[in-house]
This record gives C-alpha cells, structure tokens and sequence, in this order.
C-alpha cells in the first residue's frame, strides 16, 4: 500500500530549504539543495510514520495567503 503524503517547503533567510509535513506534527528537516532536501524528508516521514503507527494523521487542507498592509 502507498501513503502519500503533502510536504510544505520553503527557504530561509540563510538560503536552506526547509520541509515539513503537516500531517505529521514534528516531522521536519532542512538542506541546501532541494536534491538533498528530499532524500531527508523522505528519511524523517519513515522515522516520523513509526512514531505515528497507531495514531491517525492529520489531514493536510491547504494553505491560504493573507495580504495586510504594513
């Protein structure tokens, strides 16, 4: 069986790129290559997918933009 899951990546001020999974609170890493940084996250969802065995993820919904004036 496959699981898929949703990754949020974004880029710090440093220029690391840092992902995470929502549905799996905790479950993060960075890197400087967006190569690198996919062979770690896939590392730390199996890491985080054995923490989690029992208990049922959080369903990703999305991500909404909120403009404000500054």
């Amino acid at each position: 069986m496959t699981k898929t899951y949703d990754i949020l990546i974004e880029r710090d001020p440093e220029g690391y790129y840092v992902a995470s999974v929502p549905a799996l609170p905790g479950c993060h890493t960075q890197a400087k290559s967006l190569d690198k940084l996919m062979v770690r996250i896939r590392e730390a969802v199996e890491l985080c997918r054995k923490q989690y065995r029992d208990e049922e993820a959080s369903e990703f919904v999305g991500i909404q933009r909120l403009a404000l004036k500054v």
